[in-house]
């Protein structure tokens, strides 16, 4: 186990993908996935409270309005916390950092941004290029 130092901050000054910064997205991917199940347990506890008690017809829309919009981001979240799982599994395989299409470095600017990030900017336009080519037929 990997102590980190309180201010610690991945730098392009060292060696790429080493055990501070292996560390350091280890546990931002935990502190992440954390909040996430937090945030899950909590909208469960607030949905299971009972129905809906609104006599009036329009309270009673907004709160279900309002229950499909908190069931949509747990989805969300739900699908994320998948991703956080697949790039904590990549951190214990050796493959977190480096891009799934060009094996290169992926850079800690995005990283930092987007720590389940799989592709490399370059490679994710491109992807996104060839997915607007696509859409476009």
């Amino acid at each position: 186990m990997i102590t980190l130092p309180p201010d610690y901050r991945p730098s392009d000054d060292e060696e790429f993908m080493n055990s501070l910064q292996t560390e350091y997205f280890r546990q931002k991917l935990l502190k992440w996935r954390a909040e996430l199940l937090k945030e899950a347990g909590d909208t469960l506890a607030s949905l299971s409270e009972g129905g809906i008690h609104e006599a009036d017809i329009t309270d009673r829309a907004s709160v279900e309005t309002d229950r499909a919009l908190e069931l949509r981001t747990r989805d969300r979240a739900r699908k994320l916390i998948g991703k956080i799982n697949l790039a904590l599994q990549r951190i214990e395989n050796g493959s977190y950092g480096y891009c799934e299409e060009t094996g290169e470095p992926i850079a800690l600017r995005r990283l930092e941004a987007r720590p389940i990030a799989t592709l490399s900017i370059e490679a994710q336009e491109q992807h996104e290029r060839m997915e607007k080519t696509h859409r476009d037929d």
